[in-house]
C-alpha cells in the first residue's frame, strides 16, 4: 500500500510541476489510448505499484492540462493546494458521508463549510445547503425543493402523490439557460414543455417587462429560473428588477450561478449580481471558481423545510442524528464522498481576501487576453469581458461570414494544436467565435503574455 501511494504521489508531483511548461492539449489519439488500456480482463493480477505506474505512464499523453494556467476553454478550475491534498485525504479515509453516524468528522466539516460558503457569498444565514456532484445535481436538488414548495401551495404533496394529476408547473426562463437546467427539469418529470420562454436583450439578459407580460395571465404553480453569468459573455440577469415581479405572482425564483455566483465574493464585481440574494434557491460549482478538485456542486435553498421534504429519507437501520447534520436529509445521494472537506480546506487556505483576489485576478487576465487578441491583425473582439468570460473572432479580408466562421475554427484548432494554450468555440448571434474563459488560480501574467504571443504567431503564419 505505501509503495503504491508513493508512486501515485511521485506521478502527481511530476504532473503538477509540469503544468507550467507542458503542452495544454492532449496528444495521444483515441487509437493509442485504446491500444494501451483495452484488452481482455486479466486472468491474474499484478502488484499495486505496477498498476499505478502503468495507468500514469499510459494516460499522461491523453490528458488535458486543464488544471494549468493556460486552459481557457470550458469553465474549469484547478485545485488549490490544500483542497487537492484534502481530496486525497477524503479518498484515503474512504468514508460514506451520508449521515453523521457513518462519518462524524465529515458531517461537522461539511456543516461548517456550507455555513462559510453562505457567508462568503452573502446569502441568507438561515438557508439550507447541499454538496452535490456538480451543478447538474445541484439544479435537481434545488428544483426538487421548488417543485415541493409550489405544489404544496395548491394542496398537492409531490412526495406522497407523485406527478400524476398534479397541477402543471411552468418554468419561466430565457433561451440563454444552461442545458443542465433543462435536464434537471426532465429528471424531475416536468418535461421540456414546462419551459416558458421570456425575451432577452442583446446580451441574453431577461427583460423585466417581458417577464411581467408573460406572467400576467398565469395563475398556476410557477418557477422563474434566472442566470448569473452565461458561458459566453458572462451576462447576468437584472435580479433586483426580475425577482420582485416573480414574487408578485408567488413564484419560486431559482438562480443558476455555476461560476457567476462567486461575483458576490468580490467587491469590484458584486454589483453584477445585485439583488440575487432575494431568490429562493441558488446553485454554484466549487470545482469552478473556488478551484477545488472535481467533483463539487453546491445547492443553497432559502426554504429548508421544502429542501428537506424533497430530499430526506429515514430507515430503521440508519441512525439519524438528533443534533448534528445528516447530509442524506439534503442530498439526492445515499452513498457519497465527503466533498465538503476540500471546500473547507480551500476556504481555510485562501480566506475571504484570497478568494476575492483570485476572482479579481481572473477577471483582469480575461480582459487582458481579449484585448490583447483584439489588437492582433486578423482578430476582432466579439464581446469585452465584464466578468471572466469574453469572445473573439478571426477574419480575413474578402471572406464571407460563413468563411470567417470556418477560419475562426481553423485558427482556434491551430492554437490548441500548438500546446501553448487551449480554447473552445461557440455560436453567438449566429456566428462562430472563440471563447476566453479564465477561472484558474494558476493563471499568471506570464500565461497571458504567452497566450497572446502564440495567437500572434499562428495568425502571422
Amino acid at each position: 500500500m505505501s509503495e503504491a501511494m508513493k508512486r501515485a504521489y511521485e506521478h502527481s508531483e511530476k504532473w503538477l510541476k509540469g503544468l507550467k511548461t507542458a503542452r495544454v492539449n492532449a496528444v495521444a489519439s483515441e487509437a493509442q489510448l485504446r491500444l494501451a488500456f483495452a484488452g481482455p480482463l486479466p486472468q491474474t493480477g499484478c502488484a499495486a505499484p505496477e498498476v499505478v505506474d502503468y495507468i500514469a505512464d499510459n494516460a499522461k499523453d491523453g490528458l488535458l492540462g486543464s488544471a494549468g494556467g493556460r486552459f481557457f476553454a470550458w469553465v474549469i478550475g484547478g485545485g488549490v493546494p490544500s483542497a487537492l491534498a484534502a481530496d486525497w485525504l477524503v479518498s484515503t479515509w474512504d468514508q460514506n458521508a451520508a449521515v453523521y453516524a457513518s462519518s462524524p468528522a465529515s458531517a461537522v466539516i461539511e456543516e461548517v463549510a456550507g455555513e462559510w460558503i453562505k457567508e462568503l457569498l452573502d446569502l441568507p444565514k438561515g438557508a439550507s445547503f447541499a454538496f452535490t456532484t456538480g451543478c447538474q445535481m445541484a439544479h435537481m436538488t434545488a428544483l426538487a425543493s421548488a417543485r415541493h414548495a409550489v405544489l404544496a401551495k395548491y394542496g398537492w404533496s409531490i412526495e406522497d402523490d407523485g406527478l400524476w394529476g398534479a397541477p402543471q408547473i411552468k418554468i419561466f426562463t430565457s433561451g440563454n439557460r444552461h442545458g443542465s437546467v433543462e435536464r434537471a427539469a426532465r429528471y424531475l418529470g416536468l418535461g421540456r414543455k414546462c419551459f416558458h420562454p421570456v425575451a432577452t436583450d442583446e446580451l441574453g439578459r431577461m427583460l423585466p417587462e417581458a417577464l411581467e407580460r408573460e406572467m400576467a395571465d398565469y395563475d398556476g404553480p410557477a418557477i422563474v429560473a434566472l442566470n448569473a453569468a452565461d458561458l459566453n459573455v458572462g451576462a447576468c440577469d437584472p435580479f433586483a428588477e426580475l425577482i420582485p415581479i416573480a414574487k408578485q405572482k408567488d413564484a419560486w425564483v431559482h438562480c443558476d450561478g455555476a461560476f457567476g455566483l462567486f461575483a458576490r465574493a468580490s467587491r469590484k464585481k458584486k454589483h453584477l449580481v445585485a439583488g440575487i440574494e432575494l431568490a429562493d434557491s441558488w446553485v454554484t460549482d466549487g470545482h469552478k471558481w473556488l478551484n477545488v478538485p472535481f467533483d463539487c456542486g453546491i445547492a443553497i435553498v432559502n426554504d429548508p423545510k421544502a429542501h428537506r421534504a424533497a430530499m430526506t429519507l429515514a430507515v430503521d437501520y440508519v441512525a439519524s442524528s438528533q443534533s448534528a447534520r445528516d447530509q442524506m436529509d439534503w442530498n439526492p445521494e445515499w452513498s457519497r464522498r465527503a466533498r465538503g472537506v476540500p471546500v473547507y480546506a480551500a476556504l481555510k487556505e485562501m480566506g475571504r481576501n484570497g478568494v476575492e483576489d483570485m476572482i479579481d485576478r481572473c477577471c483582469t487576465f480575461c480582459l487582458e487576453i481579449v484585448q490583447g487578441i483584439g489588437a492582433i491583425d486578423g482578430a476582432e473582439i466579439v464581446s469585452v469581458p465584464t466578468l471572466n468570460q469574453g469572445m473573439v473572432r478571426f477574419t480575413r479580408n474578402g471572406n464571407s461570414d460563413e468563411q470567417n466562421d470556418t477560419y475562426t475554427l481553423e485558427i482556434m484548432e491551430a492554437i490548441n494544436a500548438s500546446g501553448e494554450a487551449f480554447f473552445s468555440d461557440t455560436i453567438w448571434h449566429g456566428r462562430r467565435a472563440m471563447r476566453v474563459s479564465v477561472v484558474n488560480w494558476r493563471t499568471t501574467k506570464k500565461d497571458v503574455q504567452k497566450t497572446i504571443a502564440i495567437i500572434t504567431k499562428v495568425l502571422t503564419a
